[in-house]
């Protein structure tokens, strides 16, 4: 089959698509990748056909990022000021990818794409859609942590009905941001539809939740076609997911160290994150990993110790598993990888999916919150003393990578699709 794959979103957005699209090419199939201009340096040396998609995402705008990640109005204005102005750019660049030079048997669409849904309905192309953390399905018997409303998570065991109000007030908060994707439907003659921020965005024919049952499971109200697949992993480089030698080196050298990082996005918005966790590490007297990205703004100011190492980037496949504890932002992709690691968390989180992530992670008993404005070497420190000296947070995490072990995500989803392609093509 000829299966476009498209998404609008960091690196933790796009990582599991790449590793769908491997492993679709090494059965056979033609995956096509319809993202942002600025991931095709990552793709085209994997031999996968590229399409650009607008908008495309300026890596070095720290201020589109602080935008972004502003915990109150983040969600809002990453998509009425950054997707929905373009929103005709990226059906044309979309429906261009799916239809030339050949037509597409099948898409895959991840919920950030708001045109991916339109194009599938004018041009009759099935289509799945995937999600990457259960934030995503707003469930009122799961209800997630809404990063502007955080203590309204707390008292959703407590107080009776508490998920179905947290659920109403999401979408009545929400209900002007989608009239962009109402024009354009209208535009295109098409009739207004589901509201695309909760309902339009999942398939009638599949959807995937790209995660692991360990950080949700069903619930009534999902969508009656979801699949739990388990995490879909994909971190390397142009095909390498080797260390960078000067790191290999420092591991090699002492025990396992402390490793920060705030993933592929939020670490453009780090302010003093990585200042206060040297300082922090220093404190303890514990070696440490950097992960600062390629803004030297991040680069702490003092001389760094011998016991801290500073990189731009590594895989954290090959990384997390020799840590000792990981301290980063909460982002699914970055978690997923600690868990498969079997390495406990602090988590900082942002915004987005990021404080449900934390708290799932709480429950599960492998890690402890900070939030950023508590974010000072001294609390750093204490939090990451009390838990290294803890040996059930190691334990935990452990029996955690251990389930997840025994899971198959990128197998899973495959087959998922290869069977909706089957289905699809016998009523054709």
């Amino acid at each position: 089959m000829r299966i476009v794959l498209s998404n609008i979103g960091t690196y933790g957005d796009i990582h599991p698509l790449i590793a769908l699209a491997v492993e679709l090419k090494r059965r056979g199939h033609v995956p096509v990748m319809a993202l942002p201009a600025v991931y095709e340096p990552k793709i085209l040396p994997l031999g996968i056909e590229f399409h650009a998609v607008r908008p495309d995402i300026d890596p070095k705008n720290t201020i589109l990022v602080e935008m972004v990640y502003d915990v109150k109005k983040g969600t809002e204005r990453g998509l009425r000021d950054f997707l929905f102005p373009v929103l005709r750019q990226t059906y044309d660049d979309l429906l261009r990818a799916a239809t030339q030079p050949q037509r597409a048997d099948l898409l895959l669409l991840g919920e950030l794409n708001y045109a991916g849904p339109i194009v599938a309905e004018i041009t009759g192309i099935p289509w799945a859609s995937y999600v990457l953390a259960p934030l995503s399905f707003f469930s009122a018997f799961d209800p997630p942590v809404l990063p502007p409303y955080r203590r309204l998570a707390r008292a959703d065991k407590a107080v009776p009905g508490m998920g179905r109000a947290m659920r109403r007030l999401a979408r009545f908060v929400t209900r002007k941001w989608p009239e962009p994707i109402y024009a354009l439907r209208k535009e295109l003659g098409l009739p207004r539809g589901a509201n695309p921020i909760f309902d339009a965005k999942h398939s009638p024919y599949k959807v995937l939740a790209m995660f692991s049952r360990v950080l949700g499971v069903e619930q009534r109200d999902w969508p009656p076609n979801t699949e739990i697949t388990g995490f879909c992993f994909y971190d390397a480089e142009n095909g390498n997911s080797d260390l960078p030698q000067q790191l290999e080196s420092f591991l090699n050298e002492g025990p396992a160290p402390i490793v920060f990082t705030l993933g592929s996005a939020a670490v453009l918005a780090a302010g003093r994150f990585f200042e206060y966790s040297a300082r922090a590490a220093m404190e303890l007297g514990v070696r440490a990993v950097l992960l600062i990205g390629k803004d030297e703004r991040n680069r702490p100011p003092m001389e760094m110790p011998k016991t801290i190492c500073v990189a731009d980037y590594a895989p954290y496949s090959a990384l997390f598993s020799r840590a000792s504890l990981v301290v980063h932002q909460g982002g699914v992709g970055t978690t997923a990888q600690c868990l498969r690691a079997g390495k406990p968390m602090l988590i900082m989180p942002y915004a987005h999916d990021q404080p449900d992530n934390a708290r799932r992670m709480l429950r599960l008993k492998v890690s402890r919150t900070i939030q950023r404005g508590n974010y000072t070497p001294i609390r750093v420190a204490r939090k990451m003393r009390k838990m290294l000296d803890d040996p059930e947070f190691a334990r935990r995490a452990e029996s955690v990578a251990q389930l997840l072990s025994h899971e198959d995500g990128t197998k899973t989803a495959c087959d998922a699709l290869e069977k909706l392609f089957a289905t699809t093509r016998s009523r054709a």
